[in-house]
């Protein structure tokens, strides 16, 4: 039996919408919960909306902006990465902070933390630390 061209259309559309959900609900689950990395922090004091959707001002709260590579979300504002925290380890200094944002100009090695933040770590005349360990933590 035939079926209509608008009916095509219909399925067609239901059946990319159900392999983008399941795509993205996958790789959306994705956070790499535990790994540990090592790389360069820097920081940032913006103020305005993070990818999480809500407001932040980085010179006076502890957060942190990851690379747009641990983003995966269409929406950023429902990442899982907005319901994680990151811990890092700088000269025997420890900090977890809540990922907020997202740094535009990070590779997957390099992190930006707010001013406070970087200030638990080193002075924040120094700019930019290097062999930062960092991992997701839930």
């Amino acid at each position: 039996m035939p079926v209509s061209r608008r009916t095509q259309s219909v399925l067609a559309m239901t059946m990319a919408a159900a392999v983008l959900g399941v795509a993205q609900a996958s790789s959306a689950s994705a956070v790499p919960i535990g790994k540990v990395r090592q790389g360069k922090a820097t920081y940032y004091n913006d103020a305005g909306t993070g990818a999480c959707g809500k407001p932040l001002d980085a010179s006076t709260q502890m957060l942190v902006a990851v690379s747009p590579k641990y983003w995966k979300a269409a929406n950023p504002n429902h990442d899982p990465l907005c319901k994680v925290k990151v811990r890092l380890t700088f000269r025997g200094k420890t900090i977890t902070v809540p990922v907020r944002d997202k740094c535009m100009e990070c590779g997957p090695k390099h992190i930006d933390l707010s001013q406070p933040a970087f200030a638990k770590l080193a002075a924040p005349s120094k700019g930019v630390i290097h062999k930062v360990k960092w991992k997701f933590v839930r």
